[in-house]
Parts: structure tokens; C-alpha cells; sequence
């Protein structure tokens, strides 16, 4: 009775289109008050503690200094880096914003703030080099996915809190296939581009390429700064997270000069409005968990899929069926705080590993981005070009695809997620 009045609330508060932090909390006091004897000042009390985690603190700083790059011209030399390189190529420049894009996803740790800081930017340019307009929405719409994959990702700091595993090796594990990702993504660009008729230019000479590598290289030293420093055992991922936020603070006041310190005080403000929308929706996705863990719902699940004989293949299968649903309706944290106490000890007792979990989990929440209804950076990438929220659906189709293509491959070729953490740590 308790579990039905559970998610009977969350649903019908889901559906009248309350803030999912809201149906979340809501449903879980009113269910605690009714069925346990817990009283509402120890639930509130509960609120403060399920936050109070030393990795949670790499959130708010990631997202400051995501915030403070894409608000400089670090993105714009980034992309200029990236056009050096590839733009030569038939389909350059939208193939240029997907590799932009990889490597943002690399400093800034957040889908939307890679399809804000690339896509504000390349969309102009890759309309005015002649490309269908719904060729430029597709390829930035999904590649600003990548976000959350690719390390640093906040997405994998909520796994590796909520699965309670090393963030380090989950860091690792992204990074094999959020590049996998990309280059698919790049590839079936390139073919399109072909099919359409794009001929190759000429290349940029070496010295050119090299100027644009050294006027991205302040912005480029982040990723070598932030992931050589963990793997270096310089510092773990949460003090990385607030040396990542320095240097950010330190290339875009004082060597890009792009942001002028009384315009610091307007996107800390910012960032901070971000961080307490995550970590509310966070501390209420940890205690609707923590409800569902002590009314024994992940062990039950547990039982009735072992007692069923489902393997370990089909339960993926389910899992990911189960996740691209939720991901289209749902914030990716609020998935992961309510989905991972319910499958990963099923996914355990398969012989799942847990990192490799995450992984599949988070290429889920990619897809999440970019479905219908409430896919995140569908609602960004619409803003940014005025098309409506069908015509963006429709534009990202063959890229979606392909991301759904490579989840496939992660999901059932492990090696993939799990090859550089093994080579790092051990298997």
C-alpha cells in the first residue's frame, strides 16, 4: 500500500507538470507521514543530510566553470582550433562543431552549457557555408549530449555518489565511449555532407593549425589540468572540480580578458541558481531512495527478476527500454537517484559491473537530451535557432539514431566502458 501511494503521488504530481524536485519530495513526506512513524522534522533533517556528501561538492564548481569558459571566447577558440583541424573535410564545419563539442564536453562537464557555448556560435557559420538548416540543428543539438559523458561529467559525480563507486574510475570509463560517440556522430556527418554534395577544400597549412591550437591552448589546459591531475593523484575529482573553477576564473578575467570581474559577481549568481536547482531535485531524489531501499523494493526486484531467470543481456535490454522512457520525461540526476537503489543490485547479482553500469546508464540520459517530450537541450537548441520543437525532433533523427546505435555497442561489449579503467586501476 505504502510503495502504490508512493508512486500514485509522484505520478499524478508528474502529470499535472510539477517541478520534478516538488513530486519527488512531495510524494515521499506525505508516504512517510502516513505508513512510518518518522516525524516531519527528521525528514527535513533527512533533506540536509542525504546532500551532505564531500563528492557532491565537485557539482557547483564544475558548473562555474563550464559557466564562466562559455561565457568568454574560449569556446570561440576552441571551435577555431577544431575548424583547423577538420574543417576541410566534406561537412567541415558541422563536423568541426561536433569535435568543438567533444572537446567543451571536456571543460565544462554539462550538456546544455556545450550546446549554448558551440552551438551559439557554429550555427551562424555552418547556415552561412550553405548547410540545410536542419543539418546544422541535428549535429548540435547532439553533440552537446556528449556533456555528460565525457569527463569531468556531473551526471557520472551523482552515479559514483548514489552507486557509491569510484567517481575516478567512472571518469575513465567515460571517456572511451563518449570519443566512440563523437566519432560516429562525425562520420555519419561526413556522409550526409558527401550525399549532399560538399566537396573537400584545402587544408589549412601546419602553421595556421598550430596558431589555433596555441590561441585555444589556456582553455585546452583545462582537460590537461583536471584529468591529469586525478589520474596523476594530484587531487581527487572534488578538489579537481574547484581547481578547474580557478583556472577558469584566471584565463577568462586576466588572459582572454573576456569577463571583467563586476561581471563575475552575474554568473557566480548564475551558476549558484543551477547548483541549488540540482541539489534540491538531488536531496529529494536520495530520500524517495532512501524510502524505497527501507520498504526492501530493490531487494524484491531483486528476487522476482532472479526467481524469473532473466539474464544478464535482457535485463540490459529492459534497463535500457526502462531508462530512454524515463529520460524523456525526467532530469538526469532525478533518474539516477531513483533508478540506480532499484536496478543496480539486480545488475550486481547478474554479474554487472557497476561501472560499466554508470556508463550505460549515463549514454541513457544522452538519449534523454535529445527525445521528446521534455528533452533538455531540444528546448536549448530551439531557443538558440527559432525553430519549433517539432522541427528540432525531426532534425536530430539520423544523430539520435547513431547515438542509439553506439549505446548497443557499450551496452553489450563491455570492454568498451571498462578497457581504460581496468588498464589504469587493474581489472
Amino acid at each position: 500500500m505504502s510503495i502504490a501511494v508512493l508512486f500514485g503521488i509522484f505520478f499524478f504530481l508528474v502529470l499535472i507538470g510539477a517541478p520534478i524536485a516538488i513530486c519527488l519530495g512531495a510524494a515521499t513526506f506525505t508516504t512517510m507521514m502516513l505508513f512510518t512513524p518518522i516525524s516531519p522534522i527528521e525528514v527535513s533533517s533527512m533533506l540536509f543530510e542525504k546532500v551532505d556528501h564531500y563528492s557532491l561538492m565537485a557539482i557547483p564548481m564544475f558548473i562555474l566553470a563550464g559557466n564562466l569558459l562559455s561565457k568568454g571566447s574560449a569556446a570561440q577558440r576552441i571551435i577555431e582550433f577544431a575548424k583547423s583541424l577538420v574543417g576541410h573535410l566534406p561537412g567541415g564545419l558541422p563536423i568541426s562543431a561536433i569535435f568543438a563539442s567533444i572537446i567543451f564536453a571536456a571543460v565544462s562537464g554539462s550538456s546544455p552549457a556545450t550546446v549554448v557555448a558551440i552551438g551559439s556560435i557554429m550555427f551562424g557559420a555552418i547556415m552561412q557555408a550553405g548547410y540545410p538548416k536542419k543539418y546544422a540543428v541535428g549535429t548540435i543539438a547532439t553533440a552537446g549530449s556528449l556533456g555528460i559523458l565525457i569527463p569531468p561529467s556531473i551526471v557520472l559525480i551523482v552515479y559514483g555518489v548514489t552507486a557509491e563507486v569510484s567517481i575516478g574510475r567512472l571518469f575513465m570509463a567515460g571517456v572511451v565511449p563518449g570519443v566512440l560517440l563523437g566519432i560516429m556522430l562525425m562520420v555519419v556527418t561526413y556522409v550526409g555532407a558527401v550525399r549532399l554534395g560538399f566537396k573537400k577544400a584545402e587544408p589549412q597549412p601546419f602553421k595556421e593549425r598550430l596558431k589555433k591550437m596555441k590561441d585555444a591552448s589556456w582553455g585546452l589546459m583545462t582537460i590537461v589540468i583536471v584529468i591529469g591531475g586525478i589520474y596523476g593523484g594530484i587531487f581527487t575529482p572534488t578538489e579537481a572540480a574547484a581547481v578547474a573553477a580557478v583556472w577558469a576564473f584566471f584565463i577568462s578575467v586576466f588572459i582572454y580578458k573576456d569577463i571583467k570581474l563586476t561581471e563575475f559577481y552575474t554568473t557566480t549568481l548564475e551558476s549558484a541558481k543551477t547548483t541549488a536547482m540540482i541539489m534540491f531535485i538531488i536531496a529529494n531524489a536520495m530520500l524517495f531512495a532512501h524510502f524505497l531501499t527501507i520498504e526492501n523494493i530493490p531487494q524484491m526486484i531483486t528476487h522476482a527478476l532472479v526467481e524469473a531467470n532473466v539474464d544478464k543481456y535482457m535485463f540490459l535490454l529492459m534497463v535500457n527500454v526502462l531508462l530512454i522512457i524515463a529520460g524523456s520525461f525526467m532530469e538526469p540526476s532525478a533518474i539516477i537517484m531513483i533508478m540506480v537503489p532499484l536496478l543496480l543490485p539486480v545488475a550486481v547479482a547478474l554479474g554487472i559491473d557497476p561501472i560499466h553500469f554508470g556508463i550505460v546508464i549515463t549514454i541513457n540520459m544522452e538519449l534523454g537530451m535529445v527525445s521528446p517530450p521534455v528533452g533538455l537541450n531540444l528546448f536549448v537548441t530551439s531557443g538558440l535557432t527559432g525553430m519549433s520543437i517539432k522541427d528540432v525532433i525531426v532534425a536530430t533523427l539520423p544523430w539520435t539514431l547513431t547515438i542509439f546505435v553506439g549505446l548497443m555497442l557499450v551496452t553489450y561489449i563491455p570492454e568498451i566502458a571498462l578497457f581504460l579503467p581496468n588498464l589504469m586501476y587493474g581489472g
